[in-house]
């Protein structure tokens, strides 16, 4: 099945956050928290479309019993397309590319709008459909019936726009160092005083295993004992800097943490590594210590 990326809701507030489904759920703030990696086949997303596709949800649509009293924000349906744009300009894709065989509303999806006949109509009554899925059907309340033609010309548009530039992009103003597990570890200070390391030094300092795959940008982890707690605060785009991801070999490889590549090199949050690996901090000075039962 060619490549697709399908648009969901996820039926609950804006806050709600969890793996498995999704590759990528927006909160209702516009903030992305990635889960998977894209390169990933999740199995329960879209019924019988899961196969090379990525699932993009925004977290919505959860009132009781009107599920139109937590709509989509407009920063939901931004930052949704926005991710979209980018997905699809890591596949080589350009404007001309986002037709509704390549981006699909769950709605579409479920009545088979793209002409592909994989099941039986499921999607909204008013095309024919039993009414279980409706996603972005409409993006508010007795809104058109255009959602999908909606969300694809806005992708369209975020790949027509200019990169952003250079002088956007988060600043670091000095370079230091840290004490972590008895050791002096290099660190650089950004412009809202959050210290970034070098991820291979962390992981190497913790000895813990891994992989840097060059064409994904994205290190694999081969530890056990580590399991994602999917922070609300992962490292976004509007960073301006390219983005890795951390993430685990095994089950349905969750990602761990996002972080920036500058110089060259892997750099994550220091505080968001310990946290995410279970490693013990003190402050005053920041110092890194032992990983928690290990």
């Amino acid at each position: 099945m060619p490549a697709t990326i399908y648009l969901h809701w996820a039926a609950t507030p804006y806050s709600w956050v969890r793996s498995g489904t999704y590759h990528t759920i927006i909160s209702g703030d516009g903030r992305l928290n990635r889960l998977h990696a894209y390169s990933l086949d999740l199995p329960a997303h879209t019924w019988r479309r899961n196969t090379n596709s990525v699932a993009l949800s925004c977290a919505c649509m959860g009132g009781q019993p009107d599920p139109w009293t937590i709509p989509p924000t407009e920063a939901q349906l931004e930052a949704m397309c926005a991710e979209a744009a980018r997905i699809a300009t890591s596949w080589g894709w350009g404007a001309d590319a986002i037709t509704i065989q390549a981006v699909m509303t769950h709605a579409e999806a479920a009545s088979n709008r793209d002409g592909r006949w994989m099941h039986e109509n499921y999607g909204p009554v008013i095309w024919g459909g039993s009414g279980e899925r409706w996603d972005f059907l409409q993006l508010r309340k007795n809104g058109p019936t255009n959602g999908g033609d909606d969300l694809r010309q806005r992708i369209r548009r975020h790949l027509s726009e200019p990169k952003p530039a250079v002088a956007e992009r988060l600043s670091f103003r000095r370079a230091s160092t840290m004490e972590a597990r008895d050791q002096e570890l290099a660190v650089e200070i950004d412009a809202n005083g959050t210290s970034w390391a070098r991820a291979a030094d962390l992981l190497e300092l913790y000895e813990i295993p891994y992989e840097w795959e060059v064409s994904r940008q994205r290190i694999l982890i081969g530890s056990l004992d580590v399991s994602p707690t999917f922070q609300d605060n992962q490292v976004q785009p509007s960073v301006g800097w390219p983005l890795f991801e951390m993430g685990l070999q095994r089950d349905q490889a969750p990602l761990i943490l996002r972080g920036i590549l500058r110089e060259n090199r892997a750099w994550c949050r220091v505080l968001e590594f310990a946290e995410e690996f279970g490693i013990s901090v003190s402050f005053e000075p920041f110092k890194l210590w032992e990983r928690r039962g290990g």
